[in-house]
């Protein structure tokens, strides 16, 4: 199997769970509102909001023909959301593990714009 083959299979499983943990974050907000509007103290409009962009995004990554560009920029987004996450579970007395979840998909997500970085320097044209 050629290096670039193995990068586009590593990313694509990479791409795979990150979409699939935001859409399962999507469906957690959603389910427990309560939670997320009176223990973490946003605003419902806010979890909407993050619930929309999340599916959106999920799905969008999924697409092989989106840019790279859109790919790398939904990724900017997600990771704001995840850093936003565990600094939002630090204040409100969330216990360590449950900091895990979002500090690993953020590692998860690090590592599969790297491998978009590597395919992107072989393929000008994105994946």
């Amino acid at each position: 199997m050629k290096t670039t083959e193995k990068n586009k299979i590593i990313y694509w499983l990479l791409t795979g769970a990150i979409s699939s943990f935001m859409i399962f974050a999507a469906w957690y907000a959603e389910a427990h509102k309560i939670e997320f509007t009176q223990r973490l103290g946003f605003p419902d409009y806010f979890r909407i909001e993050l619930t929309i962009a999340k599916i959106i995004g999920a799905i969008v990554l999924l697409f092989p023909q989106v840019p790279v560009r859109i790919k790398e920029w939904i990724y900017v987004g997600f990771s704001i959301c995840l850093v936003s996450a565990v600094i939002a579970k630090l204040n409100t007395g969330y216990p360590f593990s449950a900091l895990l979840e979002p500090v690993i998909t953020f590692g998860l997500m690090l590592a599969a714009i790297y491998y978009l970085s590597k395919i992107k320097k072989v393929n000008k044209r994105g994946i």
